[in-house]
């Protein structure tokens, strides 16, 4: 059994903000699932239902993010899991929009949901899927960017990363961490890779176009 949980804030106020992406990664997988969010308890509004024949409790915390850790503290002494059998899925602004990062364990990073959690379970060492929002930009307050929406030419980005973070819990269900972090992780690295290529390509053409138009100047003076 897993406990996948989703960090962000409730009230309509913080409905789709970067700092809840989590909770929009839970509803994605709610409806990708069929797993209805029906249940309030463990200060959680939850879900229980089957992935892949594995089953899982879907949950989104109501404690607000900084109080993030009472909630996932009390659905693993509920349902008795191991923390290695929870995945909690966060905003990271160190990462692009869109860009996935699985682990299996690691540090808070400044991120007080996660500070909550390690808080309250006592370890680093869970499961967790950090989904990038882009960093913020150098006239903005963190606190005021990480609660601003997305621009709209980032919408389609982000609903690629719901599915894809969607997907990724599938994997970490049915093939395990180790799969899921080569895949995942690997992902975005090779298409910025692709990107970079093109983008070498494109300069390396502007250049030779330059030295050719260069040239021809060169000689046009000559002749004259």
């Amino acid at each position: 059994m897993y406990i996948i949980i989703g960090l962000g804030n409730p009230t309509e106020k913080y409905q789709a903000t970067r700092h809840n992406i989590g909770w929009d990664a839970i509803t994605r997988i709610s409806d990708d699932y069929g797993i209805p969010l029906n249940q309030k308890r463990h200060k959680a509004l939850c879900g229980s239902g089957y992935i892949e024949g594995q089953k899982v409790v879907l949950a989104q915390p109501l404690t607000y993010m900084n109080l993030s850790g009472e909630s996932v503290r009390a659905l693993v002494d509920f349902y008795k899991v191991s923390t290695e059998d929870i995945i909690v899925i966060y905003d990271d602004i160190s990462l692009d929009v869109g860009q996935l990062r699985v682990r299996k364990k690691g540090s808070a990073g400044g991120h007080n949901g996660i500070k909550s959690i390690i808080s309250h379970l006592g370890t680093e060492e869970f499961p967790r899927i950090k989904v990038g929002v882009g960093n913020k930009p150098k006239d903005w307050d963190l606190a005021d960017y990480v609660l601003s929406r997305f621009k709209n030419e980032e919408e389609a980005t982000i609903r690629e990363a719901l599915k894809d973070t969607s997907d990724a819990c599938r994997m970490i269900l049915t093939d395990g961490m180790e799969a899921t972090m080569n895949k995942y992780n690997k992902k975005k690295d090779t298409d910025e890779e692709g990107k970079n290529k093109k983008l070498k390509k494109k300069e390396a053409k502007a250049k030779i176009k330059d030295n050719k138009e260069s040239n021809e100047t060169d000689s046009h003076q000559e002749e004259a």
